[in-house]
């Protein structure tokens, strides 16, 4: 996988408004918010999306998810919120290293496109 934005911003070459970090993985704020809270959750390790990742990475997506809960959490939408991932360039993947949007603060349509 090539070098994207997300792996210059785990590895401090870009700026970002980090909410969260540990070992694994990333979470920032979207600089294109699609709601009150756009926050991306990224894994440190290099999957270009979630068609690429390995039974090995079961753990790894799992604590993706609790993040994200996390940080709906400490942001103050407690079990409001949303979570999006789009695998590949016909579903709306832009940048391809796998990321999880938290989403929150406004009302959301069913079916989501």
């Amino acid at each position: 996988m090539s070098e994207t934005i997300f792996g210059k911003i785990i590895n401090r070459e870009i700026e970002a408004d980090i909410v969260f970090e540990d070992d694994q993985c990333l979470a920032f704020r979207d600089v294109n918010p699609q709601a009150p809270l756009h926050v991306l959750v990224i894994p440190k390790k290099p999957i270009a999306m979630l068609a690429h990742a390995e039974a090995e990475d079961g753990e790894l997506l799992g604590h993706l998810m609790l993040v994200a809960r996390r940080v709906a959490r400490d942001e103050g939408y407690g079990d409001a919120f949303r979570l999006v991932m789009n695998n590949g360039e016909a579903a709306g993947q832009t940048v391809f290293h796998m990321h999880l949007h938290v989403l929150g603060g406004r009302g959301f349509q069913w079916p989501p496109g």
